[in-house]
């Protein structure tokens, strides 16, 4: 078995405390590892933010991850590219590290280009719907609306909808290349495609296990998520060693 170092982190005390995402995390982890035939030989738990440019040097716990790996000369595993950090000038910082990185929803081939695009992709998102919610607020208060009071509460929600389908459309847009490798290897019903991504430790938006009616509602949006990007290299969904591409 190929070994890999594990690293889970949550950006908040409260969040650090309750366990609730350490413990998705960690359960990812130990299922893509475990389907993807790697040891998991040592796992580093955060509790801190990535902001500002000295991020690296407030998160002690994931220097150490990249040391250990450094040493062993293998990949550091994380259930998702935002658990390294929402920010691309860190996930470029991190690849001068020159240790490789594996992402469990994006799988074991995904290569140092295809994270630094997600990542990139993903923090113009978040600035995008940021942006628009900031505006509609503004449109909403220049026009009378009292915000925050409970009168405007059916507002609040259509604006709340519109946010969330924000976040479902960005969602979207990170499993469509694991779907696309997936179908690629053969597997093409909804009900094969959902035991795929289960099998390789991809959760659900909620963090729960794929259905058919998931992948189908993924694939629904296919049309208005892959318009902002090329069309990734599908590969084969085969289980064989990763080519470390170091990052």
């Amino acid at each position: 078995m190929l070994a890999v170092v594990a690293y889970t982190r949550v950006s908040t005390d409260r969040q650090g405390r309750s366990g609730l995402g350490l413990s998705i995390q960690t359960d990812t982890i130990e299922r893509f590892a475990a389907a993807e035939g790697y040891e998991i030989v040592q796992s580093f738990t955060e509790i801190e933010t990535s902001k500002g440019a000295d991020a690296l040097d407030r998160r002690p716990q994931l220097a150490a991850a990249l040391a250990r790996a450094r040493k062993l000369k293998c990949p550091v595993l994380v259930s998702r590219l935002d658990r390294l950090s929402r920010d691309v000038a860190f996930i470029a910082g991190l690849m001068t590290h020159r240790v490789p990185f594996i992402v469990t929803e994006l799988g074991a081939d995904c290569d140092p280009f295809l994270l630094h695009l997600y990542a990139t992709l993903a923090q113009k998102e978040r600035a995008l719907i940021a942006a628009r919610t900031r505006d509609a607020l503004q449109r909403k208060k220049a026009a009378g609306a009292v915000l925050g009071n409970r009168t405007n509460l059916g507002e609040a929600q259509k604006l709340g909808a519109s946010v969330n389908a924000q976040i479902a459309d960005t969602f979207a847009l990170n499993i469509l290349p694991v779907i696309t490798s997936i179908q690629a290897g053969g597997v093409t019903s909804l009900r094969g495609i959902a035991a795929a991504l289960t099998a390789r430790g991809v959760r659900t938006a909620r963090g729960g296990e794929w259905a058919s009616g998931q992948v189908a509602a993924i694939l629904k949006r296919k049309t208005a998520t892959t318009t902002a990007i090329p069309a990734p290299v599908a590969t084969p969904d085969v289980r064989k060693p990763i080519h470390r591409a170091s990052i």
